[in-house]
């Protein structure tokens, strides 16, 4: 017996290439070859029964055997099959994912055919084709993975690349100062457009109670998914995506030309639902809302990565502008929060559910082919078997709040960029995210939970060096004793 790899299917149908399938190979039978042409390109035939439980009555010498999974274990089917004269077996799984196919304590197996399984919606693939007549050619090889895909490197500068843009944003488009230089220049312009601006500006402070909450809450609304996906479903998160992407991308860029172009918020015009707004923040929201209709549309296409980077980036620097962490003691109850959570539904609810639920949902094994948003992801560069390389919001949002505290922190009280906590906090998250891609790696592919190397690298980094310096106390009650907040709380 020997341990299953992932496998290529290159397939054509009437002459014509079509886009490959992923696989498995089950823990016995014949190992494919690492390189295509090393393989060779062989017609697919149903078996009959189509269970391959009992000797074929169709023709499979010279061909590769289609099954469907039931009836009989894995290595009956293959046995049938290579009696049946079949070049190999693919197994039709009957769910979304790769089933891994064990032969139980069956030593003296004779097999000598390659056995490999694939998702119920690459069946239905090949279904479709050969029900409607066509010829369907297939090629079989298990091509080995790169140990390092450069599209990491690019999803990690991605990553790190927001948390700091996030925190510096104030700083980018000098929305402290220059708002006030203005008004001294313009004292008599309209008190009422600009207490709309501060109200629109408005900080949400979390606080221990709304911390543990989120996560409970976040919790509830995994399991919703994790029992309840379907396509429908996914699309009212596409559309919530949408939303809250477009929002972020019309902050972003009204906030940076705003900085630049002080006069562009003379010009405003009256409208019906919407009210009083500047001409810039129109054609900007216009031009936000046209983005989105496009990704929506076009979000199936090999290049929609990019749209769904722009807006999730977009809407977590703005999230990161609107919740801020008043100190330690938040951040603490927070991420220890975050990090129990993503453990527990990574690695130890598949002892409940007989499921990774995070990777489940992830994956979006029961989403009808649709996928969820609320990543970032980059194509695999290097990879033979293609796909995405991907980062969660959370992984992003939870330790941006505390590097973006960090960075307030060290503001407030004039520190040093080497006697602050901000540079260190933003190494930590860096780190974290290496390991979190190390730890993929040694793991063989399985999903990881980012916060488990995340929260020690930028929590645990905080907090030796507030110990380290005397200022543990200072961090850890930072703002409670002077403070009625104008800003809302959470």
């Amino acid at each position: 017996m020997r341990l299953s790899s992932e496998v290529k299917i290159n397939r054509w149908v009437d002459g014509v290439e079509k886009e490959p399938i992923g696989g498995l190979t089950a823990d016995f039978g014949a190992i494919l070859p690492a390189l295509a042409k090393q393989g060779n390109r062989l017609p697919a035939t149903f078996s009959a029964p189509l269970n391959s439980c009992s000797l074929s009555t169709s023709k499979l010498s010279g061909s590769i055997a289609i099954a469907v999974r039931g009836e009989c274990i894995f290595t009956a089917k293959a046995q049938v099959a290579q009696a049946g004269g079949a070049a190999a077996l693919v197994m039709i799984n009957d769910d979304e994912g790769l089933l891994q196919m064990g032969c139980g304590n069956e030593t003296n197996l004779n097999i000598t055919i390659p056995v490999i399984t694939i998702s119920k919606s690459g069946g239905e693939e090949l279904k479709k084709s050969m029900d409607g007549g066509a010829k369907v050619e297939l090629l079989l090889y298990a091509p080995n993975r790169p140990i390092l895909d450069y599209s990491v490197i690019f999803l990690w500068m991605m990553a790190v690349g927001t948390v700091v843009t996030a925190s510096l944003w104030s700083e980018i488009t000098g929305s402290e100062n220059s708002d006030e230089r203005y008004n001294e220049l313009s004292p008599k312009e309209s008190d009422a457009a600009a207490a709309k601006q501060e109200e629109d500006k408005e900080i949400l402070h979390i606080n221990t109670k709304s911390a543990v909450v989120f996560v409970i809450t976040a919790s509830t609304f995994l399991l919703l998914l994790y029992f309840f996906m379907s396509s429908w479903f996914v699309w009212v998160l596409i559309v919530l995506f949408c939303i809250g992407g477009i929002e972020g991308m019309h902050n972003c860029i009204v906030s940076l030309v705003m900085s630049k172009c002080k006069g562009c918020q003379k010009k405003t015009v009256n409208l019906p639902l919407l009210g009083e707004m500047t001409i810039l923040s129109l054609v900007v929201l216009i031009c936000c809302l046209i983005f989105a209709v496009v990704w929506a549309a076009n979000r199936k296409a090999s290049y929609s990565w990019i749209g769904q980077d722009v807006l999730g980036i977009c809407m977590m620097l703005t999230v990161l502008q609107l919740a801020q962490l008043p100190n330690i003691k938040v951040a603490t109850v927070l991420l220890c929060c975050a990090f129990l959570y993503d453990i527990f539904w990574v690695f130890l609810s598949p002892y409940i559910f007989h499921d990774s639920v995070m990777i489940a949902v992830a994956r979006g094994d029961k989403s009808g082919g649709e996928s969820i948003p609320m990543l970032l992801r980059v194509p695999r560069i290097a990879d033979p078997y293609e796909g995405y390389n991907m980062i969660g919001f959370g992984d992003i949002l939870f330790p941006g709040l505390l590097v973006s505290f960090s960075f307030r922190f060290d503001k407030a009280n004039k520190k040093r960029i080497l006697n602050g906590y901000f540079l260190f906090l933003t190494i930590g998250y860096g780190l974290g995210l290496a390991f979190t891609y190390l730890g993929l790696y040694l793991m063989d592919g399985h999903g990881q939970p980012a916060l488990l190397y995340l929260v020690p690298c930028t929590l645990g980094t905080c907090v030796v060096l507030g110990w380290i310096r005397g200022e543990l106390k200072q961090l850890w009650s930072y703002g409670t004793s002077s403070e009625t907040p104008a800003a809302g709380e959470a």
